[in-house]
């Protein structure tokens, strides 16, 4: 294991005392524990580990027009969709805000197209693919993500069309995504910003609690 991920996992242990719930915990005596705000993950696969209600919230701050109710659907559809194939929802879902403007749309994909994340959305003629349901929008989305991450299969029914397109573990990283998703030199980059403010969302809510 890299010095990276060692450093990645005991600060994913403080940042889960963070974000669940300390109910029942018994009392100590000694300093407060240290709240740290973990760095920005690099790998596609791996544990999310930003709540629902703070992904929503995060949502629900950068477009005040998304209706609350659907946030926190479309947040859970994430984690669960995530968790089943292995992908780290933090990331996907950070790449949803990134590519449809925290849902403002407004280029090639529409809001009624279900299409989270810019799947073949290249010209008028080609706008995107269209999914029935957001649910099945976000498990496409993930898919596809989990098709760029690894070899391994998928665990779920398939529901991206264009699955089958990607070269199986050609980027496993967010950086690997550049070049390859999108052909913006600043793509990864962008993701990473993304994930950084969302971390920082939810590190602040989380000191605001443990300060009441």
């Amino acid at each position: 294991m890299t010095i990276r991920k060692l450093l990645f996992s005991s600060m994913t242990v403080v940042l889960t005392g963070i974000f669940f719930s300390c109910a029942g915990r018994p009392a100590v005596k000694g300093p407060p524990e240290k709240l740290v705000v973990p760095p920005a993950p690099e790998d596609l696969m791996g544990r999310g580990l930003v709540k629902q209600e703070e992904l929503a919230l995060f949502l629900c701050e950068n477009n005040a027009d998304v209706e609350p109710d659907y946030a926190r659907e479309l947040a859970g559809y994430y984690i669960e969709e995530a968790a089943a194939e292995g992908v780290n929802h933090d990331v996907a879902f950070a790449q949803m805000c990134l590519e449809t403007g925290a849902l403002r749309f407004g280029n090639l994909v529409t809001p009624d197209m279900n299409n989270f994340c810019g799947l073949g959305a290249i010209d008028a003629a080609h706008p995107g693919e269209r999914f029935p349901d957001p649910k099945t929008g976000v498990r496409a989305h993930i898919q596809h993500l989990k098709g760029y991450a690894t070899e391994e299969p998928l665990n779920q029914e398939l529901a991206d069309p264009r699955y089958w397109w990607v070269k199986k573990g050609s980027a496993p990283t967010i950086r690997g995504l550049t070049g390859k998703w999108a052909m913006d030199p600043n793509y990864d980059a962008k993701i990473s910003g993304i994930l950084v403010r969302l971390y920082d969302f939810a590190f602040d809510r989380a000191a605001r609690k443990r300060g009441q």
